[in-house]
């Protein structure tokens, strides 16, 4: 026996995502009740320019309380192909566009509960392309080498979910040189 939803009813409706509730047979054939955040396919880019230095955007996340350091990232719209997404989100959020875009991985941001899959894309041969930033960011662009970004990863300077899981595809794949 699979899993089988018997009911699904929508709770709330909100900018950045909504929320559902399932109902749910298990295997088992006993039933629960699951709430799931239903939220729009998301992008991450990870910047690298022909210093080898990788850009990141400084921000606060009100969640959280605190400023994080995080690769460039956004949502895609509706229709959009992620790797149109990830050029359009590096010119707002950098003003930087990618002579090379590749993808290097996509992976489920917490699949427990959330529908977001999110696409990561390795950005190279930089160069200056701005686009208007979202209204309600404030962002603050830093270039870092790649040996003081594995230091701020190892001692926990670096704390976005998304950033690690990107920067980790990016080392077991690709070379990260300029």
């Amino acid at each position: 026996m699979k899993y089988q939803v018997q009911h699904t009813q929508k709770k709330f409706r909100g900018r950045a995502f909504d929320v559902r509730q399932d109902d749910v047979t298990l295997p088992d054939g006993k039933t629960t009740r699951l709430d799931i955040v239903e939220h729009a396919q998301a992008v991450t880019i990870l910047p690298i320019d022909a210093a080898g230095e990788i850009w990141f955007v400084r921000q606060y996340r009100h969640p959280a309380s605190l400023e994080l350091l995080e690769l460039p990232a956004g949502v895609l719209e509706t229709g959009e192909d992620p790797q149109v997404c990830a050029q359009r989100e590096i010119q707002e959020e950098i003003g930087m566009a990618a002579g090379t875009m590749r993808k290097i991985g996509t992976f489920f941001l917490a699949p427990g509960y959330s529908t977001e899959l999110m696409h990561i894309f390795l950005a190279k041969d930089l160069f200056p392309s701005t686009l208007p930033h979202d209204d309600d960011e404030f962002l603050t662009i830093e270039r870092l080498k790649p040996d003081q970004v594995a230091a701020m990863v190892r001692d926990g300077r670096i704390q976005d979910a998304k950033t690690l899981a990107a920067l980790y595809l990016a080392s077991i794949g690709l070379p990260i040189e300029g």
